[in-house]
């Protein structure tokens, strides 16, 4: 496959929906806070519905439940659940969400742009913004004279739905005979998630480095394949596998993917993408850059085991 093609499939863009929180400030004035989330999460928006309570929630950002052409969906005070006092309109909207095949709502204050980008244009926030909203920034994006934040809007429904909880799923971290002499790279902008798999595979016995990019993950690859011509190696001796995520900034999993795919050190050198978000739209897209295996949450228990037996599968055709 050409480089030409290949970079058709995978052109490392996204498109980010803006949404804004109007908040009340202790002057009484009133600040707009720009957030974005990805297109492909989002099913739909809607005007503020008429919204039941819920007398037993504990979580006070909880506004209720609606019912949205007879499906029951709880619906979040996004503004609250950031500490924010949002402005109350009958112009809200709500954004109604899918992850890993459970639906939410979110109440904010009004939806105004979609934009369309490459994932280089989105930088990893920093301690200071990831502490601003309880590590659940993911992503800074900076258009003309505003920067948006990239929420993890899983992250935040984790709290109230363990099926979305990565840390409540049980991964089996069995020890696997002979796993200790390979090398997996593993590339995830969630930092709960990346030590999620990183300690399971260790526990495996499993050499694990971990990093928050797909372009950190490139970059680590490039200073092994360096390391390895040194001392008359191949790239393949040094690192045995790559797991990783789909959506991070600066490079996606699909670019890594792609990247990985064409160049001659590395093209033998299995992927796994990793994500909640794997549509069939995504899954054929995977396909097509390159990755060895798309696993989902679902799938995560088993991770270990499929790490393994795709290394020695490929070193049987090495």
């Amino acid at each position: 496959m050409s480089q030409n093609s290949l970079l058709n499939v995978s052109n490392n863009e996204l498109e980010i929906i803006e949404f804004i929180i109007e908040e009340k400030q202790p002057d009484g004035s009133i600040y707009s806070g720009c957030y974005g989330i990805n297109v492909a999460k989002v099913l739909e928006i809607i005007r503020l519905p008429v919204v039941t309570s819920v007398p037993s929630r504990h979580d006070s950002a909880v506004l209720g439940t609606f019912n949205l052409r007879g499906r029951v969906l709880p619906i979040l005070n996004l503004a609250v659940w950031l500490g924010k006092d949002m402005v109350e309109s009958p112009n809200n909207k709500v954004i109604i969400t899918e992850f890993s095949g459970v639906q939410a709502a979110f109440l904010v204050s009004a939806v105004t742009s979609i934009h369309r980008m490459n994932w280089d244009r989105i930088e990893p926030p920093n301690k200071y913004v990831r502490a601003y909203s309880h590590d659940c920034i993911t992503g800074v994006l900076r258009i003309e004279d505003r920067v948006l934040f990239i929420l993890d809007m899983e992250k935040i429904l984790a709290g109230l739905d363990s099926q979305l909880d990565m840390s409540l799923v049980e991964v089996d971290a069995s020890p696997l005979e002979g796993a200790s002499q390979y090398h997996v790279l593993v590339a995830d902008d969630s930092t709960s998630l990346r030590h999620i798999i990183q300690s399971s595979l260790e526990k495996s016995g499993f050499q694990v480095t971990a990093v928050g990019s797909g372009r950190e993950a490139w970059d680590f690859l490039q200073d092994c394949r360096q390391q390895a011509q040194a001392q008359g190696q191949e790239l393949t001796d040094m690192v045995h596998l790559v797991i990783s995520d789909i959506e991070m900034p600066e490079m996606d999993g699909h670019t890594l993917t792609a990247r990985i795919r064409e160049d001659s050190h590395t093209r033998n050198l299995p992927v796994i993408l990793f994500s909640s978000l794997i549509t069939e739209a995504l899954r054929d897209k995977g396909i097509r850059v390159g990755a060895d295996r798309q696993v989902s949450k679902p799938d995560l228990p088993g991770l270990n085991k499929i790490v393994f037996e795709l290394i020695v599968e490929k070193l049987k055709t090495k």
